[in-house]
């Protein structure tokens, strides 16, 4: 298991927040935490413990009036931890090498990846063309319905018709270097892990995975590095003391590791 940071931006500032609280409209979200910091704070802390893979996510549309000062924040990061972040957030096949000529590691998508609800493989191969599968992380942020978990596109707004299986990672896995797997109905809660989408997940083991939800404490890690086999990586928001949680940045690191 390794530990990804993150960096979430939304109105121009570093943020956690209740992941199923935000709304476009008014550019709206119920806050957990709002930094001081400059998201190239954060990056270079990351890249001091030379922890990878950590992904920068604005949170603004592209039609929002703080788009730009949010994603000049973002590239700030990527400036500052050259090829140690990944970015997402309004990523298509034609801004794409954008953001890896700016030092991403990889371009991290939901919402392009779908048509009329369901995926368009025209469009991952677009995106797979235009950056390599190697430099592109599939975000499947999934709610819990009666028939499974159902993949949310625009900042989770929005239902998708396609349900997150083991099936559909196979299908997908042609087309990108890794999965990022946000529990919606958990994110930003600090309340615990989706202890079932973790199980449901545990068999895959093709791309590299990493679960983000819930996770409020050291024993949730250990939890998830049990039930994952220690395959699934693991990123932690609102409960980290980094973002005015109490869960140890230093301690989660370590445990991670071990």
């Amino acid at each position: 298991m390794q530990f990804r940071p993150c960096i979430d931006i939304h109105n121009g500032k570093v943020k956690q927040i209740i992941g199923g609280s935000l709304r476009d409209e008014k550019d709206a979200a119920l806050e957990n935490f709002v930094s001081e910091k400059h998201a190239s704070d954060y990056a270079n802390l990351y890249k001091e413990k030379g922890l990878k893979g950590g992904h920068v996510i604005l949170l603004n549309n592209r039609d929002s009036e703080y788009y730009e000062e949010t994603k000049k924040e973002a590239i700030g990061a990527l400036q500052a931890y050259p090829n140690g972040l990944q970015i997402g957030g309004g990523i298509t096949d034609e801004n794409a090498k954008e953001y890896i000529d700016l030092g991403a590691s990889h371009v991290i998508v939901t919402s392009y990846l779908f048509e009329d609800g369901r995926f368009s493989l025209s469009k991952m191969k677009k995106l797979a063309d235009a950056v390599g599968r190697e430099h592109v992380v599939f975000d499947l942020s999934v709610k819990c319905f009666e028939d499974g978990y159902h993949i949310m596109a625009d900042r989770w707004q929005t239902k998708t018709e396609e349900v997150l299986t083991t099936q559909v990672l196979e299908r997908l896995g042609e087309f990108c270097d890794e999965f990022l797997i946000h529990a919606v109905d958990v994110e930003g809660k600090a309340g615990g892990i989706e202890e079932r989408l973790v199980e449901s997940l545990r068999s895959y083991d093709h791309h590299p995975l990493t679960y983000a939800g819930g996770v409020h404490s050291l024993d949730d890690i250990r939890l998830l590095k049990r039930i994952g086999e220690d395959r699934i990586h693991v990123t932690v928001g609102s409960a980290l003391d980094l973002f005015g949680g109490t869960l140890s940045f230093e301690e989660i690191v370590k445990l991670c590791e071990e």
